[in-house]
This record gives structure tokens, sequence and C-alpha cells, in this order.
């Protein structure tokens, strides 16, 4: 049962970075299945599996180096999009942004 189990979160997770990389190519769907060898209902289907599974989680990174109050702070998404937050936001617009990444 352990290996269905991992052999369903090495999937799960392949799909996920293909559907990563589709939205960083900016190729069409077609083209990107087509050139992988993927079939769009396949595609279509994990996308919204991959989308309906987990909200968005945040980890603090620690790069071994002290930060300055005045360094933006900058967060990567899954899609490869980096998000920089700038050292004086507020918190109640920075709490709005999580909220709306994380929906």
């Amino acid at each position: 049962m352990a290996n269905v189990l991992t052999a369903r979160k090495q999937r799960s997770e392949a799909w996920r970075e293909a559907i990563a990389e589709h939205e960083r190519s900016g190729l069409p769907v077609r083209e990107f299945c087509r050139q992988r060898g993927f079939s769009e209902q396949s595609f279509y289907m994990w996308r919204k599996r991959v989308e309906e599974q987990e909200p968005v989680r945040f980890a603090l990174v620690d790069t071994g180096r002290s930060s300055k109050a005045s360094e933006p702070l900058e967060l990567v998404l899954r899609s490869g999009e980096t998000l920089r937050i700038g050292a004086g936001v507020d918190a109640a617009t920075l709490r709005t942004v999580l909220e709306v990444l994380r929906a």
C-alpha cells in the first residue's frame, strides 16, 4: 500500500512540475502537450487536481546571512514568479496579499 501511495505522490509531483513549466513556457496548452506527449485531457484533469490538492505553503528560508530591515523580502512561487515585498509594507497589506495567494 505504501508503494502505491508513493507512486501517486510522485505522479502528482511530476504533474505539478509540468504544470508549473507550462505556466513559465508561455505556450498554448495544445502545443505544450504535443511537445511533451501529453493528452490535453490529461493535462486539464491534472491541473484541476493539483489546484484543488493543496493550499499555497510558505517556508522561511535562512540564507545564512544577516538581513537588514531595509532589504526587501522575496517570495518565490511554484510557478517561478517572484513576489518582492518592500521593507515598509504594512501588515494589513501583506496579509491581504497572502490571503489572495492562498485562494
